[in-house]
């Protein structure tokens, strides 16, 4: 995670980059489950037999899912930030 971390620095205005569309997947079925992600963002991938594989094949090919997936993920790391100082 600090690699990543690390990466963001790098490009400021481009929060995503250097980070894995897994382990966007993996936080977000990690902190909501998949029953609340699939409510969040209504894909079938996360509704119908979900799996890590199945999801990552679908939004690495249709770019307006994946978009949602970046964002809420992008939300929700913002909102697990903790400001310093």
């Amino acid at each position: 995670m600090d690699k990543e971390k690390n990466h963001r620095k790098q490009q400021p205005n481009n929060p995503m980059h250097g980070v894995k569309l897994v382990t966007v997947l993996e936080t977000l079925v990690a902190h909501y489950g998949w029953e609340k992600l699939a409510l969040k963002i209504n894909i079938n991938c996360f509704k119908s037999n979900p799996s890590i594989k199945s999801s990552l094949k679908f939004l690495r090919k249709t770019q307006w899912a994946r978009d949602k997936v970046e964002q809420l993920y992008l939300d929700l790391e913002k909102k697990n930030s903790t400001p310093h100082g």
